[in-house]
């Protein structure tokens, strides 16, 4: 029975010593735990680098594939008939301007020139007479007038004489007419005679040849072709979108077999559309670099022409783009912390883009560091060098 007893007293004792050591284990570690949540450390600021939104010209261009054409180029062609006595020139000759290409045989034209010169003669011969006579009337007609008081005097014959002078003077009228035709056709066939020795009209190279010696040719056959390549200008068809950037003067880069630069010059552009490929002719000064030979007519050029007239547009460096969830997005550095935003964007120019909505010149955009930033984080950065 004294055994039961004891063990009840022993069993509340231990209890109380226990409740009292976690009591007392409590107490002595609140004020750590307290200290511990006050001196919870603050984040550091994120090192970024940022760039500005910048508003800058839009100098977009777009590769059109031209052609180099001779400003001078054509068929000479015969200008009187005759069968070809002899060819001067072969394919790819260089002529100059007054060069002899093909002779006509020309013997006929030669004695109908000496027929008509002697024709001339004859004309004026004539002529010489009927002037004389013409002279004689008049001096005939004054001494009728001299005897009007005289017994001698007979008006029937001084109407006479004036008739043969008028006869005399229109002959005379006639005579020179007949000269004057003798005359013209002898200066046309001097002139067909010269047209036998067909001359080159203008300096460059033979690129074809229609005729060999002893073929007949007509007024208007064609003999040879000659290019002057030594005034070649651009030739580009041009969609018609593109049009309204070019004005005469403007300077556009160009490139010849895809490597060597050169600059040309709009001087015209051609208004007349063709209705099939919507495009119209421009054509091109070219200013051809030192040491380019050969330039060959309709040899291809590559021409950088503008996208459109020039306009100023908003852009933001590509290194700032983010994409997320189909979103485009960047982050905006606004007070010391990443703030996150949303961005419509157009096309590319050269490293930026064409900013359509979000932002406005002046923004900061963080470009390095951004794939590692949560909304609100502080950040720390330099200022930006093509800040304005």
């Amino acid at each position: 029975m004294g055994k039961s007893n004891r063990r009840p007293g022993f069993q509340a004792s231990f209890i109380g010593v226990l409740a009292l050591a976690f009591a007392t284990g409590l107490l002595a570690s609140a004020p750590f735990a307290s200290a511990a949540e006050t001196k919870k450390p603050t984040e550091p600021p994120m090192q970024v680098g940022i760039d500005a939104i910048i508003s800058q010209p839009l100098n977009q261009t777009v590769p059109v594939i031209g052609r180099f054409v001779s400003r001078q180029a054509g068929k000479v062609a015969a200008r009187t008939s005759g069968p070809v006595g002899i060819v001067h020139v072969e394919v790819g000759d260089r002529v100059q301007a007054g060069d002899i290409i093909a002779e006509l045989v020309s013997d006929l034209l030669k004695w109908q020139l000496e027929l008509q010169k002697a024709e001339v003669r004859q004309q004026a011969a004539a002529l010489i007479t009927r002037t004389a006579r013409a002279k004689l009337r008049h001096q005939e007609l004054k001494r009728l007038e001299r005897l009007k008081k005289s017994a001698a005097f007979s008006q029937a014959r001084m109407e006479d004489k004036r008739q043969e002078l008028a006869v005399a003077d229109s002959e005379t009228a006639e005579a020179e007419a007949l000269v004057a035709r003798a005359s013209a056709n002898m200066k046309l066939t001097a002139t067909n005679l010269s047209y036998a020795k067909v001359r080159a009209p203008f300096s460059g190279v033979i690129s074809s040849r229609f005729i060999e010696v002893g073929a007949y040719v007509k007024i208007g056959d064609p003999l040879v072709t000659i290019i002057d390549d030594n005034h070649l200008e651009i030739e580009a068809d041009v969609p018609t979108n593109r049009i309204a950037g070019l004005t005469p003067s403007l300077q556009v880069d160009a490139f010849v077999n895809g490597t060597t630069p050169m600059t040309a010059t709009v001087r015209a552009v051609v208004p007349d559309e063709n209705p099939q490929t919507r495009t119209r002719a421009v054509r091109f000064v070219a200013q051809l670099p030192q040491g380019l030979k050969n330039i060959a007519n309709n040899q291809s050029v590559t021409l950088h022409l503008p996208a459109n007239s020039q306009t100023n547009a908003v852009t933001v460096h590509k290194d700032a783009i983010l994409s997320r969830k189909g979103k485009t997005l960047v982050y905006l550095a606004f007070d010391g912390k990443a703030d996150i935003r949303p961005v419509s964007l157009g096309e590319a120019v050269g490293s930026r883009f064409i900013v359509l909505g979000g932002l406005v010149p002046g923004d900061l955009v963080v470009v390095r560091g951004n794939e590692r930033l949560r909304p609100g984080q502080p950040i720390d950065y330099a200022s930006p060098k093509n800040k304005s």
